[in-house]
């Protein structure tokens, strides 16, 4: 078997084609999710990279693996302790492990692990190409690379690939050469209206519309797509118009990969992957350029499997989460080996594939975000239910309830007039966080231990500098606020 994992960060289903998009940023991706099945509720159960990629390899939420944040402990992967043997369990049990195991050769052409301190992130892998530039690359760096290989190596059988693109990741940094294709064209969701964006230049915290650069509106001339600030819906637009360039250059990397597959003949018999880690805050809750919360726009990812035999453009509306792909993996693979009981909390989703019944559908799903902000969340039914025990200096309610079928953009919260589903919303975490905790040998969530090492790592020290910033532009009613809801900072 040979399998391509296009693995394209910060990528939203939404502004995918193959999801219903009505712009053309995803022609390849589009192609792929025709010959395969695309999976419309699946989510990252920890946002954003770090703790996103960690559940991905691991199989298991950062309640377990200890990472749920970007720094301090809990962005470490927790030591197994006394009951180490030569290798340790998450090495063994890891994802590319899992295609060794298999007999395939596993290469990635990724700076994910340099990029965040994640040697982990390599177990399993025979090759790993990594152009050093700390995810600050775009895709002309890597697409040569993984082309050279494929000429060299693709008509071998019994090969992965792993192929990791940054471009819709924020500094938005397609290439000048490729333009604007959308700059005339409207977009096709404009739901930020000038009522609308009013509130958002009145929003308080980082990566607001005053505030791309997280707590400034600083610009990098490395990167001109990318705005320090926004002032108006023609302004919002063209933002828009930049995430989605970094969405169609990625595709067209995708297509020039798959164009040399074609060329080798290995097209038809190459099983492929599209999926990414978190999605991005392209206005929801009055964010801008960022991956910074529990919600929709930040954790719901897509998922195409294509491989030869799997059904032919299907589409699958039960909830998954990314800790499911390992059991897939094995299933397909036919792996048999032992696993320490309950070691992965994912699911397969091998029935879906081939169409048969979904045996162990879920009803909900649990998110998690400790990088920007303390939150936990849960999906469930047409509702999403968010408790925020640190809010990264946003000014959020502790709870929120959206019903994303009505409201995809999160813009009514209906906490107050629906304490019921907030109720149900709430015992869900309680249940998972207690299921999660009894099967861990670990007692201590590691929620609690961002929150006690002095919140999100993003955050941290960015009080005063921010509460100034707000009284020089006259916002003294703001900065009083933020300083009424974090009084000890």
């Amino acid at each position: 078997m040979r399998v391509i994992i296009f693995d394209i960060d910060t990528l939203r289903p939404d502004h995918l084609g193959c999801y219903g998009y009505m712009r053309d940023t995803s022609p390849n991706i589009d192609e792929i999710a025709r010959r395969g099945v695309r999976f419309s509720r699946c989510y990252c159960p920890n946002a954003p990279c770090l703790p996103s990629r960690a559940s991905l390899i691991t199989g298991q939420y950062g309640i377990r693996t200890g990472i749920v944040g970007h720094g301090g402990t809990a962005a470490d992967m927790r030591l197994q302790g006394a009951s180490r043997g030569f290798r340790d369990l998450v090495s063994e049990h890891s994802l590319f492990m899992q295609f060794r195991r298999a007999g395939m050769h596993t290469v990635s052409f990724s700076t994910f692990a340099e990029r965040h301190s994640a040697g982990w992130f390599a177990a399993g892998l025979n090759e790993w190409y990594n152009v050093g530039g700390g995810g600050m690359e775009s895709a002309e760096e890597i697409t040569p690379l993984v082309l050279d290989w494929l000429d060299r190596n693709g008509s071998r059988e019994n090969w992965m690939l792993h192929v990791h693109f940054w471009d819709p990741h924020t500094p938005y940094r397609a290439p000048e050469w490729f333009g604007n294709p959308f700059a005339g064209e409207p977009l096709p969701d404009p739901w930020i209206t000038e009522e609308i964006f009013e509130r958002h230049l009145c929003h308080v915290g980082p990566h607001g519309a005053r505030e791309i650069n997280m707590w400034d509106d600083r610009t990098d001339p490395r990167y001109p797509r990318h705005p320090g600030k926004l002032e108006n819906l023609e302004q919002v637009k063209d933002f828009i118009d930049q995430y989605d360039c970094g969405v169609r250059y990625a595709d067209y990397n995708v297509g020039l990969i798959l164009d040399k597959l074609r060329e080798l003949g290995i097209y038809y018999d190459t099983a492929m992957v599209v999926t990414s880690d978190h999605g991005e805050n392209l206005g929801e809750g009055g964010i801008y350029a960022e991956h910074a919360t529990t919600d929709e726009a930040t954790c719901r990812i897509p998922l195409i499997v294509s491989y030869p035999g799997c059904r032919e453009n299907a589409e699958v509306d039960d909830f998954c989460d990314n800790t499911d792909f390992i059991p897939t993996v094995r299933e397909l693979l036919g792996l048999k080996n032992p696993v320490p009981r309950g070691w992965y909390d994912g699911i397969s989703l091998l029935p879906a594939l081939r169409g048969d019944l979904f045996r162990h559908s879920r009803d909900h799903v649990i998110l998690t975000q400790c990088a920007h902000v303390c939150q936990r969340a849960a999906r469930f039914g047409d509702y999403l239910y968010i408790r925020t025990l640190h809010g990264g200096y946003h000014l959020l309610d502790r709870e929120q309830l959206y019903n994303i079928s009505e409201d995809p953009h999160q813009l009514r919260n209906l906490a107050s007039e629906r304490p019921e589903l907030c109720a149900v919303g709430a015992r869900y975490i309680l249940d998972w966080v207690d299921d999660n905790l009894a099967k861990s040998p670990y007692p201590v969530d590691p929620l609690q231990t961002v929150l006690h090492e002095g919140g999100p790592l993003h955050c941290r020290g960015a009080l005063p500098g921010y509460i100034k910033r707000l009284r020089d532009a006259g916002r003294h009613a703001d900065a009083e606020a933020l300083l009424a809801r974090y009084p000890n900072g």
